[in-house]
């Protein structure tokens, strides 16, 4: 829900913002179509040609250049007490919500950066930070290893595969794990959990489309163009670094630019054809 340091406003509201957003698009004649769902992505066959995207009820929509920012979700862990949880001590944003545990105990899920990074964020927040990870290494880089490991108020739990969130109905009060190397259930006592396991991309139905990364993010150059002339992509759901707010806006500027700049560059007589 809290947007904080989005710069110019110290603080908002992820629904009144998105609000705020909707309202400034009606000020200009563009079309706004709720409650729709891409199913398929059908790329021109020609350069300056039209892209055909599918939607789930049948219909369908053309154009010459397309923008696909269709954002990510939190990558869950999928054990018993997670959803029930969600929002009650399970959280996925420490920037977001980390001052909401000032003083309490926290565990961080995940050892790579996203993990390394949380932790060591919420140490200079919280009393005590657990960071628990699935492999026998941190896959942090080492220099925020070794930052880590100089902080008091940091335990680090590798070969620990999650097993439950605990709770009592109304919040987290701790969770339990597995020790892969001895087969041992274990329970810490704590009141947040933040799960750093990554980011799953909302490209699933893109495959075969345009060049996806192995993690399924769609591959950009620095003018947010696809490996399909024409289509651009902007946000979460590309290889952009740093999944941030701010940073998606910009990179939604850049590709609409490029698809701007895209349509004027197109031969004026390829350009009459299509429209014909």
């Amino acid at each position: 829900m809290d947007i904080e340091n989005f710069i110019s406003v110290s603080r908002t509201e992820g629904p009144k913002l998105a609000s705020a957003l909707e309202a400034h698009v009606k000020d200009y004649d563009v079309e706004i179509m709720n409650l729709q769902k891409a199913t398929k992505l059908i790329p021109a066959r020609t350069e300056g040609g039209y892209h055909e995207v599918v939607l789930e009820n049948g219909a369908s929509l053309k154009g010459r250049t397309l923008i696909l920012s269709t954002g990510a979700r939190w990558r869950q862990m999928g054990v018993p007490g997670e959803d029930e949880y969600r929002n009650k001590g399970v959280a996925y944003c420490p920037h977001c919500d980390g001052p909401l545990f000032k003083g309490k105990r926290v565990a961080v899920i995940g050892g790579g950066n996203s993990g390394v990074e949380a932790a060591i964020d919420l140490a200079g927040i919280v009393a005590h930070v657990t960071l628990i990870e699935f492999d026998s290494q941190l896959r942090a880089d080492a220099v925020l290893q070794r930052k880590l490991a100089s902080l008091p108020n940091v335990k680090i739990i590798t070969s620990a595969l999650t097993s439950e969130v605990d709770g009592n109905g109304d919040r987290v009060t701790g969770l339990s794990y597995k020790d892969r190397n001895s087969g041992e259930e274990h329970d810490i006592e704590l009141e947040g959990i933040f799960v750093q396991i990554g980011l799953v991309p909302n490209t699933e139905w893109l495959k075969d489309t345009v060049a996806l990364s192995p993690r399924g993010e769609i591959e950009i150059d620095a003018r947010g163009e696809t490996s399909v002339p024409g289509i651009f992509a902007a946000g979460d759901c590309t290889t952009v670094p740093y999944k941030q707010i701010v940073i998606a806006m910009g990179a939604g500027s850049t590709a609409g630019l490029s698809a701007f700049d895209y349509l004027i560059r197109l031969p004026a007589s390829e350009e009459a054809a299509q429209a014909a």
